[in-house]
């Protein structure tokens, strides 16, 4: 069983490593994950410099075993690793690309999203479809991740970003169920509990949007929902996952980066992949950016696969997210 196609990966640098080479070859690999600014360096040093390197880049992952896909976030404004300064389309933040007329908007998404597909990035961590029930949210709404306060706003802006991966044919993920707009804490630091925050209208724009956008995938963040699992972030929740589950039984979902801070605090990596995996995650991340556990991934994949056959983990359930991966590649192959 090809385990490895449960991950979607960063590495450091230019080049792809050799440690990631023999992933692929070992494990095979759902995904890798793009950056252009290092947490470790604290430059913008790590894998973009140009539209042409990118693209060479692209293709080198795309040609690893088992075609792994690349993965970015590119939201607009703070949240963008393809910058203007070097080179790439211009793209605001959601706040300010509201504030647009609509024909403006399809005109910087037909060109952000036809250039996503050139560079050969698959998937786009976007849109956030999060609504701005708090505007001094340190992670959304302070820094104008969210397209509005109005849900109708949200959804409308959340519609054109679809018909414009679509017409591209870039996989979309919508951010971050089940919905963290409301929040107070940043999860790349603390703990982030939303069980007072949370809107089931908010929720409700997850399974009504994710279906219907191309890729069909959802990121799930590492919130607590008291009111759902006092005791398991929503990434490594049975059943908060199975909530999801039942809604949108074939959306692909992924995790948020599982080195968070407010992840990080509860467990490690390893053990906090484990859990996200048995708990019906299809794929985790993980960044290698917030630090550096490069060598450490061969040693996860081979303890899922491990689990996988001697039974700790449901060997159906991890062939169902394989299928779901795979059936992704196919289509933005």
């Amino acid at each position: 069983m090809s385990v490895g196609e449960l991950f979607i990966l960063g590495f450091y640098g230019k080049v792809i490593p050799a440690w990631l080479q023999d992933f692929a070859a070992r494990f095979g690999l759902g995904g890798v994950i793009l950056f252009d600014y290092s947490c470790q360096t604290r430059q913008y040093d790590n894998n973009i410099a140009s539209p042409g390197q990118v693209q060479a880049l692209c293709a080198e992952i795309a040609a690893l075993p088992s075609g792994p896909l690349v993965f970015i976030d590119q939201e607009g404004g703070l949240v963008r690793r393809l910058k203007d300064g070097l080179g790439f389309q211009p793209l605001p933040s959601a706040k300010d690309f509201n504030l647009l007329a609509t024909e403006e908007k399809r005109q910087i998404l037909a060109a952000s999203y036809g250039e996503l597909r050139r560079l050969g990035i698959r998937y786009n961590f976007a849109p956030v479809v999060d609504v701005d029930y708090n505007a001094d949210n340190p992670n959304i709404g302070r820094i104008k991740r969210s397209y509005s306060a109005d849900i109708g706003e949200v959804e409308a802006n959340a519609r054109l970003v679809d018909a414009a991966a679509r017409q591209a044919r870039i996989g979309l993920c919508l951010k971050h169920f089940p919905g963290i707009g409301g929040a107070n804490v940043d999860s790349h630091l603390d703990f982030m509990d939303i069980s007072d925050a949370l809107r089931p209208e908010q929720e409700e724009l997850f399974y009504a949007l994710a279906p219907r956008t191309y890729g069909d995938a959802v990121l799930v963040s590492h919130a607590i929902v008291r009111q759902w699992d006092a005791g398991n972030l929503m990434t490594l929740s049975p059943v908060g996952i199975g909530r999801l589950r039942r809604r949108l039984p074939e959306t692909l979902l992924i995790t948020d980066d599982m080195q968070m801070q407010g992840l990080q605090k509860a467990l490690g990596t390893q053990a906090a992949s484990l859990q996200a995996i048995g708990a019906g995650m299809d794929m985790v991340c993980i960044g290698n950016n917030l630090f550096d556990q490069e060598q450490e991934m061969a040693a996860i994949a081979a303890t899922v696969a491990a689990r996988v056959a001697d039974g700790v983990l449901d060997q159906a359930g991890i062939g169902r997210s394989i299928e779901r991966v795979r059936k992704r590649k196919a289509l933005l192959a």
